[in-house]
């Protein structure tokens, strides 16, 4: 082999390990934003852009949709929608991320569940099970919510839930919640 069939190898072999190293350090994050107060569309965008900044490319969005509240039902319909991004970020601080991107777009916590300007909840990061005093991902409660479920379905509808093995659209034909979730 000549030194120049030897050096173009060597470059390829660096180049793939270089790849692979920081190909790893990339991470599926799948995010579910809910408002039901003030400008409810204005602040999605809002959020998806913050994230975008903080946390890591936004990958995918699915459309905008308005459900009824889900726990306290007293309370105006929300606009959800769940958003596919790419982040170099570890869990806590996509956590640290999101909580400080809800507070200086007004979220207060007053009520478990009750009204507000804006929520933004981890649904997925990567295929990963986590259960840390302040995080559980996948979300708890994704399974049971036909308002996560739907706009989960549209943009990853293959994505398979890591603890209950089933894709998002199993998970959406097998769901009890029938509330109306409409795309607006």
């Amino acid at each position: 082999m000549q030194s120049n069939q030897l050096f173009t190898l060597f470059r390829l072999y660096i180049y793939s390990l270089i790849h692979s190293f920081t190909h790893s350090l990339i991470h599926s994050l799948i995010i579910l934003l809910g408002a039901n107060l003030g400008d409810r569309a204005q602040t999605l965008r809002r959020a998806a852009d913050l994230l975008s900044e903080r946390v890591g490319l936004v990958v995918q969005a699915s459309g905008l949709y308005e459900t009824a509240a889900w726990g306290v039902v007293d309370q105006p319909a929300f606009l959800n929608q769940v958003l596919l991004l790419e982040t170099e970020l570890e869990p806590e601080a996509v956590l640290d991320q999101t909580q400080a991107i809800e507070t200086e777009l007004g979220r207060i916590r007053h009520e478990h569940w009750g009204a507000r300007h804006i929520d933004i909840d981890i649904l997925y990061y990567d295929q990963k099970i986590i259960q840390t005093s302040r995080l559980i991902v996948p979300h708890p409660y994704l399974h049971q919510r036909r308002f996560t479920l739907v706009p989960l379905a549209e943009i990853a509808p293959e994505f398979v839930h890591p603890l209950l093995g089933k894709t998002a659209v199993e998970l959406l034909g097998e769901c009890v919640d029938m509330s109306d979730v409409k795309e607006i």
